[in-house]
């Protein structure tokens, strides 16, 4: 994969672990609104789609606009208490730089999030460019986020690489037509992996540079 030159990275479930910040906020809410909590589990096969929809399933009609609010005010403290990095990423990250890759972010978090989260693990000098799906008409698995990166640096996507967790980061990549690779890290398993035929499958990310 010598020609590679933009590598874009997912974050929940790729370089960060931010579940059990999840799981908080989300029985936080089931609590106020008095209605019943989730397993960590249950919560952790739900992230990925955005927060609105992570909540939208168990949340009255009427009530998920409040429920939303709730869940972002305390979800911007939550993720300073419970949210880390996986193993090596600083390190790849730092790696992949002075290799001279040019690195982004497509995240369905909400962008104040996902800068949150960028700062308070101290990453974000890393990326090059962030976007989110509240910057875009559509989150993942529409190809759109994954586009508007690559057209954004003026590469051909022969030269981009996507690094996501999830069944839907596969779908992504294959409908933007980038070669993408997952890590088994995250919320899907790898059964459900192997059925979207991504480019690469690895078990950490700190495996990525062997495939560089």
């Amino acid at each position: 994969m010598e020609n590679i030159k933009l590598i874009i990275f997912d974050l929940d479930g790729t370089l960060i672990d931010a579940y059990a910040a999840i799981s908080n906020s989300f029985n936080y809410v089931m609590h106020r609104l008095g209605l019943k909590t989730q397993s960590a589990g249950l919560i952790r096969s739900l992230v990925g789609w955005g927060d609105k929809n992570l909540l939208k399933p168990y949340v009255p009609k009427g009530d998920l606009k409040h429920a939303l609010s709730l869940y972002r005010n305390h979800h911007k403290h939550s993720l300073l208490k419970h949210a880390h990095l996986y193993p090596f990423v600083s390190r790849l990250l730092r790696r992949l730089k002075l290799k001279g890759y040019k690195l982004a972010v497509a995240s369905n978090r909400p962008s104040k999030f996902s800068h949150i989260l960028l700062r308070y693990l101290d990453i974000g000098a890393f990326f090059d460019y962030v976007l989110c799906a509240d910057q875009s008409r559509h989150g993942k698995p529409h190809p759109e986020m994954l586009n508007k990166i690559v057209k954004r640096f003026g590469f051909k996507k022969s030269q981009a690489l996507y690094v996501g967790d999830m069944v839907i980061d596969a779908q992504a990549g294959r409908r933007a037509k980038i070669n993408t690779v997952i890590v088994t890290s995250g919320s899907s398993s790898k059964p459900d992996i192997k059925r979207e035929q991504p480019f690469r499958i690895i078990s950490a990310i700190s495996r990525l540079p062997e495939l560089l």
